[in-house]
């Protein structure tokens, strides 16, 4: 394996947001990409460890207009990449246990609708005629979106991948960065496990690691790290095919079908921000009691396999987008746990930063580093 010695642009992290810049650059006309993944495989990472779902529900207008643009950009994705992405509209179902939550949706529905986003509320009782496998007493209020799903993440990242090599973009595996040089206030070089690269310019788009790299420019990230894990389950012949993608909202708590039976998570809220990427036992004892609870038919079924992996979060629970104090030191990340989902359109848009110095597809000024320091945080609602 041998590295360019220069690359007019060095892309940090294989994952669907690193994947769709090359494409995009790429695409655009930008020659000497160079995109490195620290794993021997892309999209190992953060989005290979995803439940894969994607959904128009949020509750702010930049979120919501963020999957406006992403989710048709993975709908056309076989068309445009020539790639199948296995995209099924089961719809997701978010369930209110409570009046907080339950007048929350309201607002959400009504500025969804407003967008033109077609999100049904539910009331409780329309909850439990949908959900007649699953024990919602309690539910007082859903909504429900039937063009929200799930797509299969390895085949967005290797589609991007396969299209941006096409076009001459430079693509590795299993090489870490270690070290970045500057010039003054320029990005001048990169220091890898294999080699260095003279560039200009870099794009950080390591997710979860994405803090690690921005301090090796002397840029701090407020972006966390912290373990997200999951189960799947044996068939289970009473599904119907058409089972939501199904939020406990209270608890974090989530079911959809994978397969002929389930993929169930459930978010630690007692979880400490590290990179252990281990499954811990207890809490998926947790996580299957409360699973258990919701949907009593989960104690038929035995568990198929298991993983862990990595958000990286913000403080206000979204991405950040655009460049840095230091000139030519971009940044794509901190999609607290949706960045699956708006990874398409997340790279066109900073291909557009990086060769124009602005956003056409839309403005995402607003989620720029600096509102940090400038107190501009926009908080996200429906994050699980």
């Amino acid at each position: 394996m041998n590295l360019p010695n220069t690359a007019d642009i060095v892309i940090i992290g294989g994952g669907v947001m690193g994947a769709s810049a090359a494409y995009h650059l790429a695409q655009r006309g930008l020659k000497h990409i160079v995109l490195l993944e620290k794993e021997d495989f892309f999209g190992q990472g953060a989005t290979g460890r995803c439940a894969g779902g994607v959904r128009y529900q949020f509750s702010t207008e930049i979120n919501v207009k963020l999957s406006i643009e992403s989710l048709p950009m993975i709908e056309r994705f076989k068309d445009e990449i020539g790639q199948e992405v296995s995209y099924k509209k089961c719809g997701y179902l978010l369930v209110a246990t409570n009046e907080k939550d339950a007048n929350a949706f309201k607002y959400n529905v009504k500025l969804q609708n407003r967008l033109g986003v077609s999100t049904q509320l539910l009331s409780g009782d329309e909850v439990r005629e949908r959900l007649p496998l699953m024990k919602f007493d309690d539910a007082i209020a859903g909504t429900f979106n039937p063009k929200d799903g799930t797509v299969d993440p390895n085949s967005v990242v290797m589609g991007y991948i396969s299209a941006a090599q096409k076009m001459g973009a430079q693509v590795f595996t299993g090489v870490e960065l270690v070290g970045v040089s500057l010039k003054g206030d320029n990005v001048e070089e990169v220091q890898t496990t294999i080699g260095a690269i003279k560039t200009r310019m870099i794009l950080n788009a390591a997710g979860p690691w994405a803090s690690q790299i921005g301090d090796m420019a002397g840029i701090k990230l407020p972006v966390i790290p912290l373990r997200r894990q999951m189960f799947t389950t044996s068939p289970l012949k009473e599904l119907p095919a058409d089972f939501p993608f199904v939020i406990d909202f209270a608890r974090s708590l989530y079911f959809h079908r994978e397969g002929e039976g389930l993929l169930i998570g459930m978010s630690n809220q007692n979880e400490k921000p590290g990179f252990d990427q281990s499954v811990d036992e207890d809490f998926e004892l947790v996580n299957l009691d409360a699973a258990i609870e919701r949907m009593p038919l989960v104690e038929n079924a035995q568990r198929a396999s298991h993983w862990a992996g990595l958000y990286e979060v913000t403080p206000d629970a979204h991405p950040i987008f655009g460049g840095t104090n230091v000139n030519g030191f971009y940044i794509c990340t901190g999609f607290s746990g949706h960045g699956f989902m708006h990874g398409p359109i997340s790279g066109k848009l900073m291909s557009e930063f990086i060769l124009d110095g602005k956003y056409s597809s839309l403005d995402v000024s607003m989620l720029d580093l600096k509102r940090f320091e400038e107190g501009r945080l926009i908080q996200e609602y429906n994050v699980v």
